[in-house]
């Protein structure tokens, strides 16, 4: 029997960053050129948002409380206050990142399986679709405040999940079209040793890697932009073992979620770039029926 993809909210411009939370069960995400966070709470159907500044590029909770998260706004990683229904008001900054490239934003953020915040960036998108390159980068943000810049020269950081049992920690840079494995130490955070485990040509794919999520077998579910699905990958052995359309051409991101978090959820975007992009692409969409589960979303540790 086929997967059930439903969208579950109304279209945003560039859905992104979804983050299920299992102690408000509801899954959060930003649109990044809508300047906005939002939250969907799967039990009423009801969808909120808020508008911030600047565009934020991730949405996480922070450990231990219901309405404080950490959000990417441009190159800035800010606390930020939220009851997710009303007005979010910036509480204080965490760190500025890429200051040598002011025209940069935070893309793709996620907390590792000890709360430590790995935020990636990406140079300036000055038409649809074009970037300038290798001005992105990497970093690690601990529980002390501290920033470690752990890579550099990135067109655009996507993915980020990690694998205690294979002590891996898994990462796309976009314009590589491939997956990147590396050595994860949990007890320090240290990534090491990079290798390209799946690349997109060898495999006749179209469209670039986006989002990623890992499920409890170490398989990767991986949002293929431009693709118009979600691609089940194995990184040990580097093959597909499942395909899942979308509605969506530019489907952006995944994540498990629901009780049993055994629903992936797909944020996807809506941008004109030579082509309409017409409802429901844009859309949270939930996937149902897939015979996988996932792990809890880390939240950041302060």
């Amino acid at each position: 029997m086929a997967p059930e993809v439903k969208a579950v909210t109304e279209p945003v411009w560039l859905g992104e960053g979804p983050h299920w939370s299992h102690t408000h069960k509801a899954l959060f995400f930003v649109s990044i050129f809508d300047k906005t966070i939002h939250k969907y709470d799967p039990a009423t159907g009801e969808h909120t948002r808020a508008k911030l500044a600047d565009m934020p590029g991730f949405i996480i909770p922070v450990e231990g409380t219901l309405d404080q998260f950490v959000v990417g706004q441009k190159r800035r990683v800010v606390v930020v206050q939220w009851d997710g229904k009303g007005e979010a008001h910036e509480l204080r900054q965490l760190a500025e990142l890429d200051q040598h490239s002011p025209d940069n934003r935070i893309n793709d953020a996620k907390a590792d399986p000890r709360g430590r915040l790995f935020v990636g960036t990406m140079g300036f998108e000055y038409e649809p679709g074009k970037f300038h390159l290798k001005k992105g980068s990497l970093y690690r943000i601990d529980a002390d405040g501290s920033v470690h810049h752990v890579e550099k020269g990135l067109d655009i950081s996507n993915g980020l999940c990690w694998d205690e049992k294979e002590k891996a920690f898994y990462f796309a840079d976009s314009f590589e079209y491939a997956i990147r494995r590396y050595d994860y130490d949990i007890e320090t955070g240290n990534i090491s040793n990079p290798k390209l485990i799946f690349k997109y040509k060898d495999h006749g794919l179209d469209g670039i890697v986006d989002g990623m999520t890992i499920d409890t077998d170490g398989n990767l579910w991986v949002a293929n932009f431009d693709g118009s699905q979600v691609l089940k990958i194995d990184p040990r052995k580097g093959v597909v073992l499942q395909k899942i359309p979308t509605p969506a051409l530019q489907t952006t991101s995944v994540t498990w979620g629901g009780e049993a978090l055994d629903d992936l959820y797909v944020t996807s975007a809506c941008m004109n770039r030579g082509q309409e992009q017409l409802p429901p692409c844009g859309s949270l969409f939930r996937v149902r029926g897939l015979h996988a589960k996932g792990f809890k979303n880390n939240n950041v540790k302060l």
